[in-house]
């Protein structure tokens, strides 16, 4: 992995693929003998090594968090909260970004070859869920020889995530850090997901998603589903101030005989396509079928306040106004249970008009809380872990 900070970018930054050359036995009872993971790093680890931290990426996020690749000119997709004197601030803390399994950015996933079948796994690669993808992390921290993360941080899927750990390795994480997500999703929001499945799988190139041997891709479904997807993590506000009812091409008037396309429908279209064309099929759908699984307290006889008795770390929790897909209530819930639970937290509900995606875009406050509690973090890294 190579560094080269400019400014306050980390710079040109290139990913390596690790293999992890341990079973790992998920959830569904499958197991993988080995899989591959790539990761980003960026910053310094410390002698002690207790100034690591995790990022967790949500559905179509990657390994790539920050900088830029080589003859890229676009930076990684949390560019604005990592890096030097940013609240991630690399000066500070190494930071571990990796590609989860099941996605489709390097790591074992739908796209990878079965070695029992030396056939594309596709929709045969198991079920997942968000505990898999700890698991798989845990085996990189032994295989990074890091013993406890100074903190485990994620917005949406990656919050969920992060909650996960402090559950399952209390003692492996002194922080966590959940932003936008909620320990289970609403019945609203598992309908969104299932649409956008409905909508790749009606695809005729789907073929029961064994696309790729069929020499085919379910581009026109998965661009639709992106599509509804990316519609629920805008706010209302946020498109009538960039669209409003802006034309791209045509006009009302009688006799015209050009198409009219408003400015929204191009940029959604260009949206899909885009998203149809950087990611895998059934990826999305092994991924969105994960969310809907998750439900921290489950096993906790539905008690939340239960759920996050055994955690020791202390806790981040941040929510944005007009985000309805993960809205603050889920974080107040959250909030709640960790205060009934007697653990040290943080709330912070951010204002924003940006909608969900607001953890990934620029806002002062945002940024300062965020900023201000890392920087905390930072000032006690000796002996911080439970």
């Amino acid at each position: 992995m190579s560094l080269d900070s400019q400014g306050n970018s980390v710079g040109t930054i290139s990913a390596e693929k690790i293999l992890i050359d341990k079973p790992l036995t998920l959830a569904c009872g499958a197991v993988l003998p080995s899989h591959e993971l790539m990761v980003e790093a960026y910053g310094t680890l410390n002698a002690d090594k207790s100034n690591a931290i995790l990022i967790c990426h949500a559905l179509s996020g990657s390994h790539h968090a920050a900088g830029y690749h080589k003859d890229d000119d676009k930076p990684g997709w949390w560019d604005n909260y990592i890096g030097p004197g940013k609240p991630m601030d690399t000066e500070r803390f190494f930071i571990v970004s990796l590609n989860n399994i099941g996605s489709c950015f390097g790591s074992t996933g739908p796209t990878s070859i079965n070695p029992e079948t030396g056939k594309v796994w596709g929709a045969d690669f198991p079920a997942l869920r968000a505990r898999d993808w700890v698991e798989s992390q845990k085996l990189l921290m032994e295989h990074l020889d890091i013993d406890c993360w100074a903190a485990v941080i994620g917005g949406s899927l990656g919050g969920m995530q992060a909650m996960r750990w402090a559950l399952e390795y209390p003692d492996k994480l002194a922080n966590s850090i959940v932003i936008a997500s909620s320990m289970k999703l609403s019945a609203q929001n598992i309908a969104f997901n299932e649409i956008a499945r409905r909508a790749i799988k009606s695809d005729p190139d789907f073929h029961e998603g064994h696309y790729l041997q069929n020499n085919t891709l379910p581009k026109h479904g998965l661009a639709l589903a992106r599509m509804i997807g990316h519609v629920t993590y805008l706010s209302d506000e946020l498109m009538g101030q960039k669209f409003g009812r802006e034309l791209r091409s045509g006009t009302f008037s009688q006799g015209e005989a050009a198409p009219i396309e408003f400015q929204i429908e191009s940029y959604l279209n260009y949206q899909g396509d885009k998203f149809s064309s950087d990611f895998d099929a059934n990826s999305y759908i092994l991924i969105t079928k994960m969310l809907d699984y998750f439900d921290l307290s489950r096993e906790y006889q539905n008690n939340p306040v239960d759920a996050f008795k055994n955690a020791t770390c202390n806790f981040l929790v941040v929510s944005f106004s007009s985000d309805w897909r993960f809205s603050p209530q889920r974080s107040r819930e959250i909030t709640d249970a960790l205060i009934g639970a007697g653990k040290n937290v943080s709330y912070a509900e951010i204002e924003s008009d940006l909608g969900h995606d607001a953890f990934l875009l620029p806002n002062a406050r945002y940024e300062k809380a965020l900023g201000n509690y890392l920087s905390g973090i930072a000032d006690q890294l000796e002996g911080n872990c439970p």
